[in-house]
């Protein structure tokens, strides 16, 4: 299934592999399945990026903590949350190359505390400074248990995040928090004395793997 932010990047791209094609095989026309296959793979990579799997969660909740995205945990620290909770707390990172799947999702049930996009800059997504100064979207969740904050961090090929949250939005757990396109990371700060169940190069996907749990 293609995402809903999908459609209108899968149809500028399936316009301009055509017109490319049809105007580079006017020059070179020995080229001719050089220039398809190329045309090909692109279209094929454009409509991959914006698949939308279906991952159900069976029973949503507050806890435990599931991965908001599909990739690679590369960051698991203790650190200073500057934003909103300005306290000490637990980030774990979550790096999406371009070939994962870019839906963000809930990781919890919960009321939407506090939402705010910031402008920033384009460092590559695993870049220690890309959480604070990447662009980036900053979502808070009261599950009620402890407030949870996840970031959607823009990486050097991502240009545009998409949050669909907004303060006091009730939200469940596994649905579309949105979404950012061409590489990027998202970010969990949780409580210090929440249980962590990964451990730094694991692979996890959305609505699947549990990230840790609130005490």
């Amino acid at each position: 299934m293609i995402h809903k932010e999908g459609p209108k990047v899968i149809a500028i791209t399936i316009l301009t592999v055509t017109a490319l094609y049809f105007g580079l095989t006017y020059l070179l026309p020995g080229l001719f399945w050089l220039f398809a296959i190329a045309g090909f793979i692109a279209i094929l990579f454009t409509f991959s990026f914006f698949r939308n799997p279906k991952r159900p969660v069976s029973n949503p909740s507050n806890n435990p903590i599931l991965a908001p995205a599909d990739g690679e945990i590369v960051v698991i620290e203790k650190t200073i949350e500057k934003e909103y909770f300005k306290d000490e707390r637990i980030q774990v990172s979550i790096f999406m190359s371009p070939l994962n799947v870019h839906v963000n999702r809930y990781p919890t049930n919960g009321i939407i505390e506090y939402v705010k996009y910031h402008p920033g800059k384009h460092f590559v997504a695993w870049h220690p400074k890309s959480s604070t100064e990447n662009e980036c979207s900053t979502i808070v969740i009261n599950n009620g248990i402890k407030p949870i904050l996840l970031r959607q961090i823009a990486g050097a090929m991502a240009r545009r995040i998409v949050t669909y949250a907004k303060v006091d939005d009730q939200v469940l757990q596994g649905t579309d928090l949105g979404f950012i396109k061409f590489g990027s990371r998202v970010d969990l700060y949780l409580p210090l004395d929440a249980i962590i169940n990964v451990q730094i190069g694991d692979a996890v996907r959305g609505n699947e793997t549990v990230i840790g749990s609130l005490v």
